[in-house]
């Protein structure tokens, strides 16, 4: 079939047929009636010729498709032009142009077929175009349902919000107004004691200076206390010029008093058996106005660093010898409560000795309570805190929560100890003194002293123990202590606490205090038993 397409290509007797055919019109008017037939007699033959090749390659074509191939090619395009052509030759009329060729045909076929592929292709998209449609839906619809529940969710979890923002705008005023009455007690008080209108002054910048302090951040405490330092510098300046006064002035008593040698004898023994004999020395009276608020913030900050820091170093060390941190945690705090306690014990006996060694020199003044607080505050250094640390051991050792513990000795705690003692004995110097509130295992959680520990049950209402105490003015809280609070905790189950015979009218109120908690306490002595 190749070889007749590539014969019948190579034949001239198309290209010629046209050349003949422009030939013929040009002489077509010229010429006779015979020899324009025999022009058309020649075309004809020639396009016979031709028709006869096609046919030819058409059945080798056909042929080589087998028995089905190329059968509806024939049926729909060759066999109506045929039929066309044989009838309008046997009627003797010419072929009629509008019968469709073989490949217009072919065509209209193949955009049929295409258009019917594309309607089931678009059907099928309409159809996967729905099911996504209706999943989409069924997908709103669920998202709307799981969008609802947190909606209710956060709706109560606002309200619940509104009521506790509400709560603590009332707690915040009632704190305020009992700062704005403590303010004005304290001013009352102030302006009783001083009377003077320069003293009103300095108390009004004072309390400005603590409005101050209390709005700048930590970050400024550091240039804060390099400031009180160097007034401290100066107020020290200021009483070497007073004491060099002072100083010939005791010359000249001491000239006096050696014309009666017996009564100087006297007098010189019963100072030296003072435990101050320094006392002659009198403090600078500005020292206590001009460095009390800077005191009060060192203090503060000194109570802080002990529970940021120093209670932490402390329960590491415990934390070897004891594996509850309950326990650790008790031992802490009844260290710090102790501490408070016998440094108050240690500042009065230390506040009488002063009045003692004063009295001769300050007999009949006016400000004599005013100069033992102000040589107090100067002799600060004479407080003897190893004393005070051995009796807080002492008074752990019997106390029924953690007495005689087997695992630890307290003397690991001996730093921590000193430093708290140190602390409160400094907070007795302050207009007013500060001192930690009072705490009981079992009394009702109080938000405005204590915050809960993170392992605490946020819903329970009573403290199971206490971490670190409250740090109160007066009836003002100062700054929060830590507690732990637990449900279930304090059910009444009788418990049985051995005490030390020596030690039982030490334990006695304790030992009350439980069982007003607990319920029953049985008190252990020895051998016998006391219900």
């Amino acid at each position: 079939m190749a070889d007749n397409l590539r014969r019948l290509v190579s034949n001239e007797a198309l290209r010629s047929l046209q050349d003949k055919l422009e030939s013929w019109l040009r002489e077509y008017n010229a010429n006779s009636c015979d020899q324009n037939l025999n022009h058309c007699l020649e075309l004809i033959e020639q396009v016979a010729k031709v028709q006869g090749q096609l046919f030819g390659i058409l059945t080798v074509a056909a042929q080589e498709g087998g028995h089905y191939d190329g059968v509806e090619t024939i049926k729909s395009r060759l066999l109506p032009w045929l039929e066309a052509s044989f009838t309008a030759a046997s009627l003797g009329k010419p072929v009629d142009s509008k019968v469709p060729s073989l490949q217009d045909t072919f065509d209209k076929d193949r955009h049929k077929e295409s258009g019917i592929r594309d309607i089931q292709q678009l059907d099928a998209d309409l159809s996967a175009t729905r099911n996504q449609l209706n999943q989409v839906q069924d997908d709103m619809a669920e998202t709307e349902k799981t969008l609802e529940e947190p909606k209710n969710r956060s709706a109560i979890s606002l309200l619940a919000a509104e009521e506790e923002i509400n709560q603590l705008k009332k707690q915040l005023k009632s704190l305020q107004a009992q700062e704005e009455s403590r303010h004005r007690n304290s001013d009352r008080r102030r302006s009783d004691k001083r009377g003077s209108e320069r003293r009103r002054v300095e108390l009004r910048g004072s309390e400005q200076r603590v409005s101050d302090l209390d709005k700048r951040s930590a970050n400024q405490r550091n240039a804060e206390a390099l400031c009180d330092y160097e007034k401290q510098l100066r107020t020290l300046k200021d009483e070497i010029a007073v004491l060099s006064a002072e100083k010939s002035v005791l010359q000249g008593r001491s000239a006096r008093s050696r014309r009666s040698h017996s009564r100087s004898h006297s007098h010189s023994r019963s100072r030296s058996a003072s435990p101050s004999s320094a006392k002659a020395r009198t403090p600078s009276p500005n020292r206590a106005k001009l460095s009390s608020v800077a005191r009060k913030a060192a203090l503060l900050s000194r109570f802080s660093d002990a529970y940021s820091q120093g209670r932490l170093d402390a329960q590491c060390l415990l934390r070897r010898c004891i594996d509850k941190a309950e326990t650790v945690q008790r031992i802490i705090y009844i260290a710090t409560v102790e501490a408070f306690h016998v440094a108050k014990m240690a500042f009065r006996h230390f506040k009488i000795r002063v009045r003692k060694s004063l009295t001769p020199s300050c007999a009949g003044s006016n400000d004599f309570e005013d100069a033992v607080s102000d040589y107090i505050i100067c002799h600060l250094d004479l407080y003897d805190s190893q004393s005070s640390v051995n009796d807080v051991i002492r008074a752990m050792n019997v106390n029924p929560k953690i007495s005689f513990p087997p695992e630890v000795d307290f003397c690991l705690l001996s730093n921590f100890i000193q430093e708290i003692c140190c602390i409160a004995f400094a907070m007795q110097t302050l207009e007013p003194p500060l001192d930690i509130a009072f705490g009981a295992d079992g009394e009702i959680f109080n938000d405005c002293k204590y915050r809960r520990s993170y392992d605490s049950d946020f819903t329970a209402p009573l403290v199971f123990y206490h971490v670190w105490p409250a740090l109160m003015e007066n009836d003002c809280v100062i700054m929060k202590g830590e507690a732990v609070t637990r449900r279930g905790a304090f059910v009444r189950w009788p418990c049985v606490v051995t005490i030390h015979p020596k030690c039982l009218i030490h334990n006695l109120q304790n030992g009350i205090l439980g069982m007003q908690v607990c319920g029953h306490v049985y008190v252990k002595v020895g051998a016998g038993c006391w219900n």
